[in-house]
Order: C-alpha cells, then structure tokens, then sequence
C-alpha cells in the first residue's frame, strides 16, 4: 500500500508539531512493506510536486494543525488550486492540536469531513488527538512520550485503510475533562498563566494589558 502525506502546516518542517507526528505515524505504517511520500504546504516550492502527486494517489492523508477552530488558511490556499477528483480516492486527516480535549476539535474533524467530498474524494475518517502544543519544544523522550503512539495508529492504519476504527477513537483521549478539572485549568489560566502571559507580552515589546479591547471602548 502506498499513501500521500501531505502536511497542512503553515510551520516550516524545522518548527513543525505536525511534521514530528507524520514521522512517527510513517514509522508504523511502513514497518509491513508500506510507503509513502511526505510533502509540506509550507515549501511553495512543492506545491507543483504536490499537485501532480494529488492527482495520481489514490490514498491520501492530509495531516494539520487546528488552531482555534480554524484550518490553517495555507493549507486552504494550497487546496484552492488543486483540481477536484472522482476516481474513488480515499482521503483521510490527522487532526491535531494544543487542545487536550477531543470536544475541542470536533468543528474541524466535521469540516474536514465535507472537505473530502468538495474534492471529490471518498471520507476515510479522521485521527483526532489533542495536547501537542509542546512536542516541538521538547526533546528526546518527552517528545517521543507524545509522539511515539502515532506509531501504532500507522499501523492500524496500514490494516484498515482508514481512521474508521474503535482503536482509533479511543486515541483521542478525553472528550471533555471532569467539572472539578476544567475549573481548576481555568483558575491557573486567570492566574499563573495570565502573568507568564503578560510577562512574555512585555518582553515583545506590548505596551497594553491582555484584556485591553480598544474596539470596544466608547468614543
């Protein structure tokens, strides 16, 4: 089996979560026989490449980012100039994100979804896994802790042929936090994490508190 990888991340491949995740997913996939080949929307210079490897592959993943319910607008951009299939070509996403809660990416897993037929490709479901906002700055095994389980669902996937399996809705983790929890991260967000916060915005050179909202003050 053969799949396309493309990486949907508007971060250069050095500074790519998503990139270190495709690595290790490619691991599993490939550990049968498999192959793949990996591009990255953040090289324009690819987006040729890209394109014709779209058009040939039947398999296909799109791995991204989610940044606050919004699909990378690269990513987008790259999409608009592809032509549209209906050769029965599978397309699939990893979707990941800072967020740790599976709740938090739904929007963009039911997005994606839609996307897959406005490219005329059949939906071959989506891996949701959230809190991997440091992966990048980590290193050696705190890195591999979060990035080692993609491993296997590369090779659940080489399986199955898609992300439509128990195992891998089990992989995204929690839905949502118990009450006592989410109120707890959102007292250290009002206070720990508000002054780290401030203290970084300071050092950037901001002038204006956090809160400041200027298009909401009265003339």
């Amino acid at each position: 089996m053969h799949v396309l990888i493309i990486n949907g991340s508007p971060r250069v491949k050095k500074f790519s979560n998503t990139d270190k995740i495709i690595a290790r997913f490619a691991e599993g996939f490939c550990e049968n026989g498999n192959t793949v080949d990996v591009f990255e929307v953040s090289d324009r210079k690819q987006w040729d490449d890209i394109r014709a490897a779209f058009a040939v592959n039947k398999d296909i993943i799109i791995a991204l980012p989610l940044y606050v319910e919004c699909i990378p607008g690269l990513l987008l951009e790259f999409l608009e100039t592809v032509d549209p299939k209906n050769d029965g070509t599978k397309l699939s996403f990893i979707l990941q994100s800072g967020f740790a809660e599976g709740a938090q990416l739904r929007c963009g897993e039911a997005y994606l979804e839609k996307l897959a037929g406005y490219l005329g490709c059949e939906y071959g479901g989506t891996l949701v896994k959230g809190d991997n906002f440091s992966i990048r700055l980590t290193e050696s095994e705190d890195q591999d802790r979060q990035t080692v389980p993609y491993r296997q669902m590369g090779v659940v996937f080489a399986g199955k042929g898609s992300f439509d399996d128990e195992e891998c809705r089990k992989f995204t983790g929690p839905e949502e936090f118990p009450l006592m929890v989410r109120l707890l991260i959102g007292f250290v967000f009002r206070t720990l994490a508000k002054k780290n916060f401030t203290k970084a915005s300071q050092a950037w050179g901001c002038d204006k508190p956090l809160d400041y909202r200027p298009y909401g003050q009265e003339n």
